[in-house]
């Protein structure tokens, strides 16, 4: 890839670690003739910002998508894809701005049909893929066993092995497994394919993609660009705590003629 082509990607806005956060509190006007005339998006934020003291988690982020395919939410450690993870999900709350799963304010109403895979395990080490399964179900009405179970086998996950004596990318598999096994409207997984070896991503990547209800939204945030790209069919990229450049991933990579892990790497080299 040449300079000049390289020079025609979007710059990432720069990080700001000591920034005022009430440079970011504005919400951007929106026309309500405009809304009335879209169907409500699975995901809407406007002007949503979150600091951690001076520290930027996000930074007036905007971003509207419809239902229906994968979403990678892309960019480098520490630009707030978490963050964006846990409002969305509705564990964090402290945050300022605007943010709706299908017109619902996260909340308990939106994780009645928001499946969430966080960036590390919540699950107790004296489970078993058994045990967990009828954790899962007692817990979601919307959680189908037998499709879990039938992960479990997909996975060769011993049902009755505690996680204790798993390895991290069986561990992996099992949350996902769980996740995936949910009739949701939403589903969240952040960074799903970090810290496991290369075959084993693209064993999860298969089963996520296979099992997906094409009318829901997933959104998978990853700064894995090349493992994730044959996947999603929307790219929304992120740089200090801000949503920069969001589209269709084929008319990104026609667009600057190149693969958006090219994209990636042109614009955070």
């Amino acid at each position: 890839m040449t300079e000049n082509q390289l020079n025609q990607f979007p710059t990432p806005p720069a990080s700001s670690p000591g920034a005022n956060p009430e440079h970011f509190m504005q919400t951007p006007p929106t026309s309500e003739a405009t809304q009335a005339q879209t169907p409500t998006p699975a995901i809407e934020i406007k002007g949503v910002s979150k600091f951690y003291g001076s520290q930027i988690g996000l930074a007036n982020a905007n971003l509207t998508l419809p239902s229906g395919g994968i979403v990678g939410l892309m960019g480098p450690n520490g630009c707030g894809k978490t963050t964006l993870m846990k409002i969305l999900a509705g564990v964090m709350q402290d945050y300022e701005g605007e943010v709706r799963l299908f017109g619902k304010t996260p909340g308990a109403e939106t994780k009645a049909f928001t499946s969430y895979l966080p960036d590390s395990s919540l699950l107790a080490d004296n489970l078993t893929p058994r045990s967990a399964i009828r954790q899962y179900q007692d817990f979601f009405t919307d959680f189908d066993s037998a499709k879990a179970y039938e992960m479990v086998d997909f996975f060769r996950l011993p049902a009755d092995r505690k996680l204790s004596a798993m390895s991290k990318g069986m561990r992996e598999k099992l949350q996902v497994a769980l996740i995936m096994s949910r009739n949701a409207r939403v589903y969240l997984l952040d960074e799903p394919i970090s810290g496991v070896d290369p075959a084993a991503r693209d064993v999860i990547l298969r089963a996520v993609i296979s099992r997906f209800n094409p009318h829901a939204v997933m959104l998978l945030s990853t700064h894995l660009i090349n493992d994730v790209e044959p996947v999603v069919s929307t790219a929304v990229f992120m740089s200090a705590g801000q949503v920069f450049l969001t589209g269709d991933a084929d008319q990104l990579r026609s667009t600057y003629q190149t693969s958006l892990d090219g994209l990636f790497r042109g614009m955070y080299r």
